[in-house]
């Protein structure tokens, strides 16, 4: 489905006296969603019990709301094939009481934009649990304006854990603690222009705010090639910085060959640049074990940037730098005077990981998304003439299509109400690379109760 199914109508802000209001609510909400087509006939809804985890509610009342839609001929109920819309008949356009219908797309019912994880997995229990730790053992002065480096318990939670995961080589004192990637980005490129950079050299492919978020501090960007092995750091010359992906090329998904992962570092050696590390879904490896941080290389030349934004949710907005000591003086200076993001949320995630629980979590999304990109794998495999490339991790794969069918398959896709990006989207103005035709398929995006209906949407939209 299109919109998350907690976002299908239903406003449960409805506050119902008891589980009757709940039930009428939603029956209300999905019979309003058939009515008007965006649930279409045909559509396999999800389970009671995955759309009740969904929605927060009880199972009963899904199962109750489903009876009555389908008593009432909205819905039909097999055994074997699930819940589904029921099959109408379309009022013909000009028809007596009848408004003209046309198939013109309109907001996407599903996504594979690549970017954001599994919202609804977000582990909303156990944050609770460990906010509510987090600000029993608070200090009162912890509520004040704060380090502008971050909360010391988040500073020391995460060295611990970039050490022990990742390879960082790192300790509190080190880190710091940003509002994101592009608060990060936002903080390096002050610093940079200040030293007198001028250009970064990023990758042919890639997330172009980022570019804008360099170009905002006055840093103009430079794109180096690609090919079989990664992106080509031999083409390095005297830029101030360069910004990479090592781990997990976004969005091409190859690890940076180990030649030009020493390379780039002899690099930064000889010409005192800056490596920034974008790490930003370094733990979802899925036949091997994680290649480690290339900081560990060379921690005095390469800044180390990750979040929370693919593990956990980017509206937490928690990220992180881990930085020499004079980079680190820098960086507070640009920051500011007092910490910048919420000191709650800090501890929290600080107890978060301490605790254990962002272990277990990480290690659950691992089974879940290495399930789906075997799924996509599948799907793709009913296409002869299209082929998933990259290495099994992320939360994202390309799709490699025929010459010449890219901006097609994108338009089949979106008539198909299924929002998707081809890899033009993020190819930079001025790569130099042969343009490729292929799809940046997010597959952490949807809900576990839309996923299967968007890879369908999908397989219809592939030549």
């Amino acid at each position: 489905m299109a919109d998350s199914w907690a976002n299908l109508g239903i406003d449960l802000h409805l506050e119902p006296a008891g589980s009757s209001g709940l039930r009428r609510g939603l029956t209300d909400a999905l019979r309003d969603a058939v009515r008007t087509g965006r649930l279409a006939p045909g559509t396999r809804l999800p389970s009671s019990r995955t759309l009740a985890a969904d929605l927060g509610i009880a199972r009963n009342t899904v199962a109750e709301a489903y009876a009555d839609l389908v008593a009432e001929g909205w819905l039909t109920a097999r055994q074997g094939s699930g819940t589904r819309v029921a099959e109408r008949a379309v009022p013909a356009a000009g028809a007596a009481g009848a408004p003209a219908r046309r198939r013109t797309p309109g907001r996407p019912t599903h996504s594979l934009v690549p970017g954001t994880p599994d919202l609804a997995a977000f582990p909303r229990t156990e944050w609770l649990r460990a906010a509510r730790r987090a600000l029993t053992r608070a200090p009162n002065d912890a509520l004040g304006y704060g380090d502008p480096r971050g909360r010391p318990e988040l500073r020391t939670a995460v060295a611990e854990y970039l050490a022990r995961v990742r390879g960082v080589r790192t300790d509190p004192n080190s880190v710091l603690i940003t509002a994101g990637f592009g608060h990060a980005l936002r903080l390096l490129g002050t610093v940079l222009r200040g030293r007198g950079a001028r250009t970064v050299a990023v990758e042919s492919y890639g997330l172009f705010v980022h570019h804008d978020l360099l170009a905002a501090s006055d840093l103009t960007t430079t794109a180096l090639p690609y090919d079989e092995l990664g992106t080509d750091t031999t083409a390095l010359t005297n830029e101030g910085a360069v910004l990479l992906t090592p781990a997990h090329q976004f969005p091409m998904g190859t690890p940076l060959h180990p030649d030009r992962r020493a390379g780039v570092v002899d690099w930064a050696r000889r010409t005192g640049g800056l490596i920034l590390e974008d790490d930003y879904d370094g733990e979802f490896r899925y036949d091997r074990q994680p290649v480690g941080a290339l900081q560990g290389l060379d921690p005095d030349h390469v800044v180390y940037l990750g979040t929370a934004s693919k593990s956990l949710a980017p509206g937490l907005r928690l990220g992180w730098m881990v930085v020499t000591p004079a980079l680190l003086a820098e960086l507070t200076r640009a920051k500011g005077h007092s910490d910048t993001v919420g000191v709650l949320d800090q501890l929290t995630l600080a107890e978060f990981i301490a605790s254990g629980a962002y272990d277990r979590h990480v290690r659950a999304a691992r089974l879940r998304y290495r399930r789906r990109r075997d799924q996509l794998a599948a799907v793709a495999d009913r296409a002869p003439e299209v082929t998933v490339t990259g290495i099994a991790a992320g939360l994202h794969a390309v799709l490699r299509l025929p010459p010449g069918t890219e901006q097609a398959v994108v338009q089949a896709a979106h008539w198909q109400g299924l929002a998707l990006h081809g890899l033009s989207f993020h190819r930079h103005p001025r790569a130099l690379a042969e343009p490729l035709d292929a799809l940046v398929v997010g597959y952490g995006t949807p809900p576990e109760s839309a996923w299967a209906d968007a890879l369908e949407a999908l397989c219809r939209a592939l030549p």
